[in-house]
């Protein structure tokens, strides 16, 4: 029997690992839908908590007073940016006359947005809450109270960065660490939550792999991550080609991405083989009933979606909705592998 306190605990990191897959998604929609600017302030919307639905209730002269402070912000961050040897970064910033471009206001794209920022605000006090509670564990399980703490810091810093996404205009290298830094954020709180439950389920703690299954359950990760990364770089690019396509069919868009689209492909079958391998082997060394099984087998499941979802973008002309699809599921993928290599880390017979 759990005591009152870690139940709390386990139930609201459960609840915020969901919100932040939520967040994600909706991350995925508002690019997908190129909402990423339906808000040109942070943290509110055209100087509103609620936002606007028509253009007559848009601030007088709003154009000119949110590029002046995005302008002043970028000064802030390409400063911020010298301090640390980024000058090139920092000169870009400075010098890109786009990042002040101002769009027409469009009512679905702000609200999509906002829809986007009003989750993020949701998971924001999950994890103040995880953090909370996280305190019952401070003299029997140390870490979980610290990594707690750490992610509020990290959601902290990502908030601030979300609002560089929006002074930079979605500058692409910014959105890139904005995605990594949300995979780290789910990162620790699969740990937290993982770590809590296996002080009581000694279920979880049965293990018979060898530390040869565990390091190919680490490179499996590796690739995840080192896939979103990749792919982030892709998205990006057909970004770019769709702004600048001049009425480019969008059957051509992927004709004009780099080489970087040839590595993702690439890595994305050597991710699969490897996770095609971890499954045979798992399957061969666990009981079906045992949370190694069950995860390996979502694992599969989730790459036989993800490798659909690949064959709708490249077959149907990149559909703004396979877009988000293959995005989400790259995500859980990552909290699911990563998961799964926390299960397999332990060697303690029954």
């Amino acid at each position: 029997m759990l005591p009152p306190a870690e139940k709390r605990f386990l139930w609201i990191n459960k609840i915020t690992i969901v919100s932040l897959f939520v967040l994600i998604l909706a991350g995925g929609v508002v690019r997908s839908t190129g909402s990423g600017m339906g808000c040109p302030d942070w943290p509110k919307c055209f100087d509103r908590l609620v936002p606007p639905t028509d253009v007559s209730q848009l601030p007088a002269g709003y154009e000119e007073k949110y590029i002046a402070g995005r302008k002043a912000k970028n000064e802030r961050f390409a400063t911020m940016l010298e301090r640390f040897g980024k000058d090139e970064l920092a000169a870009r910033i400075r010098h890109d006359e786009s990042i002040l471009h101002h769009e027409e206001f469009n009512a679905a794209k702000t609200w999509t947005e906002y829809v986007n920022r009003l989750t993020g605000a949701i998971t924001g006090v999950l994890i103040l809450g995880c953090a909370i509670f996280s305190f019952t564990f401070f003299k029997t399980k140390r870490s979980i109270f610290i990594w707690s703490v750490i992610n509020v810091v990290a959601v902290g810093y990502q908030a601030w960065l979300g609002s560089i996404v929006v002074s930079t205009n979605l500058m692409p290298w910014i959105i890139t660490v904005h995605m990594l830094l949300a995979l780290v954020i789910v990162g620790i709180s699969i740990y937290t939550y993982f770590k809590a439950r296996s002080l009581r389920d000694k279920d979880l703690l049965i293990n018979h792999t060898s530390s040869g299954i565990k390091w190919l359950a680490a490179a499996s990760l590796l690739l995840i991550v080192v896939q979103v990364a990749v792919g982030t770089g892709v998205r990006e690019e057909i970004d770019v080609i769709s702004d600048a396509s001049n009425g480019l069919d969008r059957s051509q868009w992927l004709e004009q991405v780099s080489d970087v689209f040839d590595v993702h492909r690439t890595l994305a079958l050597v991710s699969g083989f490897v996770i095609v391998l971890l499954f045979f082997i798992i399957r061969s060394r666990f009981a079906p009933h045992t949370h190694q099984s069950r995860f390996t087998n979502l694992l599969l499941l989730l790459l036989l979606l993800q490798i659909g979802s690949a064959g709708v973008l490249g077959y149907f002309n990149i559909p703004p909705f396979a877009q988000t699809i293959h995005l989400v599921l790259a995500s859980l993928l990552f909290g699911t592998q990563y998961y799964l290599m926390l299960l397999l880390g332990k060697v303690t017979w029954k």
